[in-house]
């Protein structure tokens, strides 16, 4: 009887644990794991709103890899994560690849920046477009060079070569620097063009947005171009940069939102936009927006439901952290759009 007895109890505690909620398997073995790669550019901001995302849902975890736009869409394409990210979007005939359908989702906007390592000089510097281009074409090679004096009355410009810095890898940060030196430089379009990766005139290269951060912090004399966030975080000079307008504008959350005002009226359907050199003299003329890249069927209903639920949380409650990282927020209209896409994803 004794035997019994203790045998109705057992029954009737696991009752009333799964009854409250409690579960007899382990947390791991209840745990959803998505994975994702690509961009470094947004990366400081996917970081915040994963880990911010996992204290809600404590069973949703997002492994998230940091290695750039053409990694992360090379992976995509492989089926070997669930999601990727770029600063590029797709071309078409990388979504032709594709298995199924792959949809663009904005998440938020951010800025490249040029970035130097001058000793000396405490100046906030200025680069003109023909700067910049003949920076990376290799046509400007000295500090002192008179495309860059001119910028910059009054600074003592050192007679040093300019140590020239860029991406070793497929980087979205790079789609977004060539994107904009094609559009203001037919030489630069004509020899490198954009693209992710091109074949660079000049320069040494760095992996990731923090590669290129710390080859220039290294070397004296070095320029390279990194996401905002990166400058501000390692504490690095980046100059203000003449628009299509004539006016020397320095990257912020406010000048990339003015980049991105005229785009948002007129946002295409898949989301697949460029912002470099936008109109507006208040626009930060190398600002774009950055994607996560998400298929439009995914069989898992479990991994369906998160990604789905993390998006419509990305578009409310995530946009509010944006300004914290120097990224800027998304404009209502590509919002109100996006919540309506995310209907597409089956």
């Amino acid at each position: 009887m004794r035997k019994r007895e203790c045998l109705v109890a057992a029954v009737v505690f696991a009752v009333t644990l799964v009854a409250s909620g409690w579960s007899t398997r382990a947390n791991a073995a209840d745990s959803l794991l998505i994975n994702g790669a690509g961009a470094t550019f947004p990366n400081p901001i996917y970081a915040k709103w994963f880990d911010e995302y996992h204290k809600i849902h404590p069973d949703i975890s997002i492994n998230y890899q940091s290695i750039g736009s053409g990694g992360g869409i090379r992976q995509l394409l492989a089926g070997t994560v669930d999601f990727g990210a770029s600063d590029g979007p797709m071309t078409d005939e990388q979504l032709a690849q594709a298995k199924v359908k792959i949809l663009h989702f904005p998440t938020v906007l951010g800025a490249v920046v040029p970035t130097y390592n001058l000793p000396g000089v405490t100046q906030e510097l200025k680069f003109t477009p023909e700067a910049l281009s003949g920076i990376f074409l290799g046509t400007v090679k000295k500090w002192n060079d008179n495309e860059l004096a001119k910028a910059n009355p009054g600074v003592k410009l050192p007679d040093k070569d300019i140590v020239v810095v860029h991406r070793s890898e497929g980087s979205g940060t790079t789609y977004v620097w060539t994107d904009y030196l094609s559009k203001i430089s037919p030489e630069w379009k004509g020899k490198a063009g954009t693209a992710a990766s091109v074949s660079w005139p000049v320069g040494l290269g760095g992996k990731g947005n923090e590669g290129v951060a710390g080859l220039v912090q290294q070397m004296p004399y070095a320029m390279g171009y990194v996401e905002l966030i990166y400058a501000l975080q390692n504490k690095m000079s980046y100059g203000h940069v003449k628009n299509s307008s004539g006016a020397f504008v320095k990257a912020s959350v406010a000048s990339v939102t003015a980049a991105a005002a005229e785009a948002a009226k007129t946002m295409p359907d898949d989301f697949r936009v460029s912002i470099t050199n936008a109109p507006g003299k208040n626009a930060y003329p190398i600002s774009s927006f950055t994607w996560l890249l998400i298929p439009s069927t995914i069989q898992d209903p479990a991994k369906r439901s998160a990604i789905t639920g993390f998006l419509k949380w990305m578009l409310v409650d995530g946009q509010k952290m944006t300004e914290a990282l120097s990224y800027a927020p998304l404009p209502p209209e590509v919002i109100k759009n996006e919540t309506k896409a995310i209907g597409q994803i089956h």
